[in-house]
């Protein structure tokens, strides 16, 4: 954690303290204490109009009016003499905090604790959409609470409060960062509760940088973690409730030219509740070839007869691989982002990364329900001689999930990153095919996944134009 010998995070409540004392605070707006950077480009004003996933009323979680003129003069003579005393540990808070959007440090840290608590893909696509579509809700309300209030940042209103970063051309009430820290850290304490406190002291930390930059005000940085906070609260409800918790009966089919096994990997994945699916067997392909017919006996030839090399082996152990399922594909799009010049863009970033982690979300829910619907063998169920590169996963062949989770996560991907979009389409089909040069899956499981997923794909791209049509 960053920030340790200023005891940081005493700052904000203290100077809260002191302006209570000062000026104390009212509902009303005061005219004199509008933006006034009318002249600069200001960052997505309409973004308060998008639709969101979870809230049905950003009502539910407008902040109330900022502080008065008095309050934030008070306020500003509090920061300068903060910022008076800045140490280094304070300053390489800033900067930590200061990169990207928002989202972005959220995002790692979403990814971070993910390696650090190991589970299936399809439960870490769940915890993808939760964080991610907490923190575009949690976005969106903050915008419209921004440019309802219109408050100037600090070094608007006194031009000899010099900021550490750039001052980003939004209004300052809420902070985004403290919103998007307030909303992340909260879904993320209810995933992982053994690291809730880490969490909470770190959007703390989060909102906090922003007032020692001289870009957001202490008031600024409450009512950001409040409204994340309330926010979060809706997602986590929605996720008790989603159906991730529903217990398998342990049916599966026993005649001939079915998966055997034991403990299938997630086989309820189906029956739980999607984001743009209307149902999870909406994509649902035509069935498999037979176990027994010719077209399977010439896709496990193919298979048997595939000469290895170092780069394909080496290719097929990398997409078996967390960052290759997920890790990358983010870092990807946060790359895309920065070379866009669209990371000072909060709202633009925030829905981006929604977007992937709620389509490759679904994609997956929409393969559950193929796989455990015709319950495919596996290439070694076919021929128990068959020999493949790494340990098969414990679940029915078709369709593939990688075909399925990149085929969809490159499809809005390359809609977002337009510029991109071939090679993102190609690295689709390389994470696919990967499945065969390890030789766990056959020719049909890759081109139903991956048919599969930029179905969903699409889907999830004419939800996201109906999402940012306010007219």
């Amino acid at each position: 954690m960053m920030g340790k010998s200023m005891k940081v995070s005493t700052i904000v409540p203290i100077i809260l303290a002191c302006v209570m004392l000062l000026a104390g605070c009212t509902m009303m707006v005061d005219p004199n204490l509008q933006s006034q950077s009318k002249s600069q480009q200001l960052v997505e004003p309409d973004a308060g109009q998008w639709q969101t996933w979870v809230l049905t009323s950003l009502d539910q979680v407008r902040p109330v009016a900022p502080p008065d003129k008095a309050a934030t003069m008070a306020e500003i003579a509090a920061m300068k003499a903060l910022t008076a005393q800045l140490d280094l540990t304070a300053t390489t808070q800033v900067a930590y905090w200061d990169a990207g959007s928002p989202s972005y440090r959220w995002l790692q840290l979403t990814l971070d604790a993910m390696r650090k608590h190991p589970t299936n893909p399809q439960r870490n696509s769940r915890i993808l959409a939760l964080v991610n579509v907490a923190v575009y809700d949690a976005i969106v309300a903050a915008w419209e609470a921004k440019y309802s209030y219109n408050r100037p940042r600090p070094s608007e209103v006194d031009p000899a409060l010099t900021p550490l970063v750039a001052v980003p051309h939004s209004p300052s009430y809420p902070s985004e960062q403290a919103v998007a820290a307030g909303a992340a850290s909260t879904v993320l304490a209810y995933l992982f509760p053994d690291t809730a406190q880490q969490f909470e002291a770190m959007a703390q930390e989060a909102g906090q940088s922003r007032v020692l930059a001289g870009v957001n005000y202490p008031s600024d940085v409450t009512a950001g973690l409040t409204l994340g906070q309330a926010v979060a609260a809706q997602v986590i409800a929605r996720g008790k409730a989603d159906g991730s918790d529903a217990v398998w009966d342990g049916k599966m089919p026993t005649e001939a030219g079915h998966w055997t096994g034991k403990n299938p990997v997630e086989p309820m994945v189906s029956t739980w509740k999607p984001w743009v699916l209307t149902s999870t067997d909406q994509f649902r392909p035509g069935p498999p070839p037979a176990y027994d017919s010719s077209q399977e006996k010439a896709e496990l030839q193919e298979l048997e007869s595939y000469t290895h090399t170092f780069t394909s082996d080496s290719k097929a152990m990398y997409w078996q691989t967390f960052d290759g399922g997920f890790g990358d594909w983010y870092a990807l799009a946060s790359q895309y982002l920065f070379e866009s010049n669209q990371a000072q863009n909060p709202p633009q970033a925030a829905r981006a990364y929604a977007l992937m982690a709620v389509t490759q979300y679904d994609s997956q829910l929409a393969c559950w329900d193929a796989k455990y619907t015709y319950w495919a063998m596996r290439p070694f169920q076919v021929d128990p001689n068959f020999k493949t590169l790494f340990p098969t996963p414990n679940h029915p062949s078709y369709p593939s999930a990688h075909g399925c989770g990149s085929g969809a996560v490159a499809t809005i991907m390359g809609n977002l990153f337009p510029a991109d979009a071939a090679a993102l389409q190609a690295r689709a089909e390389e994470a696919a095919s990967s499945r065969m040069w390890a030789g766990i899956h056959f020719r049909s499981d890759i081109e139903a996944g991956l048919a599969l997923g930029k179905s969903v794909g699409q889907l999830a791209i004419e939800r996201a134009a109906t999402m940012m049509n306010h007219d």
